[in-house]
């Protein structure tokens, strides 16, 4: 038990096919209704539950119609809006920042590039992967957040630690018709039963071929700690 496959490749699609058939319906749990909203809901995210930033976006998003209103809004009113949202005072200049960039060189529209994207202000190559794949229908990458990190390195699939380096790394081993189903599986897999602090290795369904498993190894390693 707790043995991976000979390859990366064939253990990638191991866990691919395991977990399409554990989670056939994986989505983003973020609510949204055009692009901008997903911008800014992927900004507020960052260290942030999607709960969280839901409950938060159901009132900003009735409040702020278009980029011209957040562009305008003084920041300090605008903070206050996302004020249970982790970083808020930073977040809230990133958005107003943002949004006047896409008001004065995009039009008013959320760019359809990672270039352009991530020049905008708190996009990193994160953010702006799930905005072309959710808001585009463009899949450049792989989104590698906390859970996409600590899974595919409890699986073994890559030892990098950046979510750019992970994100290079994956993207080899990893079939391009997956990468956007890639992150959704890992995590729904996250929070049902691969947890950060307790994972549940007992009902896993990937026990089996995870060199972390906590029933046959001492270590884990996501972070190198000892179980």
């Amino acid at each position: 038990m707790g043995m991976p496959l000979d390859s990366r490749e064939a253990q990638v699609v191991e866990v691919l096919d395991r977990l399409y058939d554990e989670y056939p319906e994986p989505e983003i749990s973020l609510n949204f209704s055009n692009r901008l909203e997903l911008l800014i809901a992927v900004v507020l995210s960052a260290q942030c539950t999607d709960k969280r930033v839901n409950k938060v976006t159901a009132d900003l998003f009735e409040k702020y119609d278009g980029p011209e209103d957040y562009a305008e809004v003084d920041e300090e009113e605008l903070a206050e809006d996302i004020d249970s949202i982790t970083y808020y005072n930073s977040k809230a200049g990133y958005i107003k920042s943002a949004c006047e960039d896409i008001v004065e060189k995009h039009d008013g529209e959320v760019p359809d590039t990672m270039s352009e994207l991530t020049d905008l202000a708190g996009v990193g190559r994160k953010t702006a992967n799930v905005v072309l794949q959710h808001g585009h229908e463009v899949v450049e990458g792989i989104v590698v957040d906390t859970h996409v990190q600590r899974i595919s390195r409890r699986l073994g699939l890559t030892e990098e630690k950046s979510p750019e380096k992970i994100e290079d790394d994956l993207m080899d081993i990893v079939p391009a018709t997956d990468w956007q189903e890639y992150t959704h599986l890992l995590i729904s897999h996250g929070r049902e039963t691969c947890t950060a602090r307790n994972p549940d290795c007992e009902d896993c369904v990937l026990e089996d071929i995870c060199p972390s498993s906590k029933l046959d190894h001492e270590v884990d390693l996501a972070d190198g700690s000892e179980w």
